[in-house]
């Protein structure tokens, strides 16, 4: 089999798996929402929204130096990952606890404290699962992966749901969240083969942490926006205003299942063509118009049914989800069309570019949040991720100097389409005609066709 399709063929199991959590997910959400309501659901989120940048910086990126180090497959190279992991995790589950008293007198979250030292104590835990995690990626092995990450999406809602009914609010989701956490971790080092070992070696972590320093203060930068929501949106909107982006901000997630597999794969398979910058800007050209056109009709489609859909499937009083779905999905949409520019960039070990990108970016989403929030509440938050977009021009640029210019021809197109189309009820449905006249293109039906020839395993162009 070709590496393309290779890859189209790996992408196509977590998307398959995605799709299929998609279900269980929307299910999952739709009954949990209803049960412990927005309030509820908001005091959750916004404590695993902490949780998880927490555990996001004390990763270090040590998991992407797991999956794309160059040479033979080390068992030691694995021990060394899980020591670093593992006393990252203890020691960061100190700090974090020590932390929550000032945490608390920020956010003002009725409930935070008391579930933030619950959930804090997880942390060692959920950084010693990305060793297997990580063993996996590098073999290239998405099936073990997909079918061990939809079994742990099924054991959130099977724990969740049920003590939600039973009237535990707030801690349905946090015990759900629990027993997920260890199963996951558990399953992978099962299917993984992976057996931890204590190791220490100096100079190992000191080439472990140089590597990945970049990486590790990029994705710090960008993923410190998932808390404009916790921190500002919960301190000048209150906890329900929470729930609501929250909402929105999962739907989009579980919409976008495809931009989520693809860039899963970029890192693990991109590294194969660092040597070759024409086949590097035509993966990038293609995985752009893939991205686009998956995603696209997905968002647009949901965001048209949303006013009737959210009240009919979450209760009226999620209803305000709808008003900030559009720009929470124009964001994500804009994210599909320049991800593989990030993904190469952070292959070529232009790490430093994309952190420019990303603090670029940050600044303008974080000063319009606080900006905007205090003065148009929950709509001021999805405004701040328009004045963000602009953002993006960067690491177009930054990838433009090292290869030619991406083709933005057709993707392009398509994405202003489907941009307009997301906001056909506040502006009026004639911003759908777009998709009639990109429906229409000869390019669009070529692109479908090669792609889905790709996926089903054909020759390399």
């Amino acid at each position: 089999m070709s590496l393309r399709s290779k890859v189209m063929s790996g992408g196509f199991y977590l998307a398959m798996r995605q799709g299929i959590g998609m279900v269980i997910s929307l299910g999952g959400i739709l009954l949990l929402t209803r049960l412990i309501g927005p309030k509820n659901y908001g005091l959750y989120t916004a404590t695993f929204g902490i949780f998880w940048y927490l555990q996001t910086i004390c990763q270090l990126g040590v998991e992407v130096y797991l999956v794309r180090h160059e040479g033979e497959e080390q068992l030691q190279i694995y021990h060394q990952g899980f020591t670093l992991l593992l006393l990252l995790g203890l020691g960061g589950m100190g700090i974090s606890l020590l932390g929550i008293p000032l945490l608390q007198s920020w956010v003002r979250l009725p409930g935070f404290s008391t579930i933030a030292q619950v959930m804090f104590i997880g942390l060692p835990l959920a950084l010693i699962g990305q060793v297997p995690t990580s063993r996996l990626e590098r073999n290239l092995d998405y099936r073990r992966i997909a079918l061990v990450e939809l079994a742990n999406q099924a054991v959130f809602f099977l724990v969740a749901l049920p003590l939600a009914f039973q009237g535990w609010g707030v801690w349905a989701p946090v015990t759900g969240w629990w027993v997920q956490l260890i199963q996951t971790t558990g399953l992978f080092y099962w299917v993984s083969g992976y057996r931890p070992r204590w190791h220490w070696n100096h100079e190992l972590i000191k080439q472990m942490l140089s590597y990945s320093a970049g990486f590790s203060a990029s994705t710090w930068i960008w993923y410190a926006r998932t808390l404009v929501n916790p921190l500002l949106v919960g301190r000048f909107a209150g906890l329900e205003a929470v729930g609501y982006v929250a909402l929105a901000i999962r739907l989009v997630e579980v919409l976008g299942f495809v931009k989520t597999a693809t860039w899963r794969i970029a890192l693990a398979t991109l590294a194969k063509f660092q040597g070759d910058r024409p086949r590097l800007l035509n993966a990038v050209n293609e995985g752009m118009g893939l991205q686009i056109l998956a995603l696209g009709p997905l968002l647009v489609g949901f965001a048209w049914v949303a006013p009737w859909l959210i009240p009919l499937l979450f209760g009226a009083k999620w209803l305000p989800v709808a008003a900030v779905f559009p720009f929470i999905a124009l964001g994500s949409l804009t994210n599909a069309l320049f991800n593989l520019h990030c993904s190469t960039l952070y292959v070529l070990n232009r790490n430093w570019e994309v952190t420019v990108f990303h603090i670029f970016h940050l600044a303008l989403f974080v000063s319009a949040s606080a900006l905007l929030i205090p003065r148009l509440g929950l709509v001021g938050y999805g405004w701040a991720e328009v004045v963000a977009l602009p953002s993006y021009f960067a690491v177009h640029l930054f990838l433009s100097r090292l290869m030619s210019s991406p083709d933005y021809e057709w993707s392009g197109l398509l994405w202003g389409a489907f941009a307009m189309a997301l906001f056909a009820h506040p502006i009026g449905w004639w911003a759908g005609l777009g998709l009639l006249v990109v429906a229409y293109l000869p390019a669009t039906r070529f692109k479908i066709r090669g792609y889905w020839k790709s996926i089903r395993g054909g020759a390399i162009g």
